[in-house]
């Protein structure tokens, strides 16, 4: 019987500003000492390394999984009010699965710097559903909405967000 492949789908670079530290040749080296076929880089906020990624992965033989790890505001990503809750962001995980979701993630992260920022490039649920298509998204870490609903003991709002995001991307689009 043949060993199952096992792909990281959360990956951050130097990229990531004080979460990653891997340069993008380290990681795909790395991915192939371990037998995988594929590599995803999804660092936060930005997507600097895709183009590289795409290049060096298909030099070397391997599968490159476009991404970006973004941060998603509860409330209007065009909030900016300091004594409401508009700081709060958490975690979100897009990957490109098609090339509409790589001009969709593009346009997502642009929106996110030239329309959201604040103190991070974000966005909304509003705004992702217009650019979801072509784009699978996953949970994230404990810093993801729905994680964090679940550290909070809040089932109901974690099942709540769930089913909101599974709505929000394709069939099978959206993985906890």
């Amino acid at each position: 019987m043949q060993t199952p492949k096992y792909t990281h789908l959360h990956v951050h670079s130097h990229y990531s500003l004080l979460d990653g530290l891997g340069k993008v040749d380290d990681l795909i080296d790395r991915a192939l000492e371990l037998g995988m076929d594929s590599i995803a880089l999804t660092d936060h906020g930005v997507m600097y390394g895709a183009v590289e990624l795409f290049i060096k992965a298909k030099e070397k033989g391997i599968k490159a999984i476009i991404g970006c790890e973004m941060y998603i505001t509860p409330n209007d990503l065009h909030s900016k009010n300091p004594i409401a809750e508009d700081r709060k962001r958490h975690h979100l995980i897009l990957l490109v699965k098609d090339e509409e979701g790589y001009h969709n993630l593009m346009k997502l992260v642009s929106i996110a710097h030239l329309e959201g920022f604040y103190y991070k490039p974000r966005i909304d649920r509003k705004v992702l559903r217009q650019y979801s298509k072509g784009l699978i998204g996953l949970s994230a870490c404990v810093e993801g909405e729905i994680p964090a609903q679940i550290v909070m003991g809040n089932y109901d709002k974690a099942k709540e967000l769930a089913l909101e995001y599974k709505d929000i991307f394709d069939e099978g689009g959206f993985f906890l």
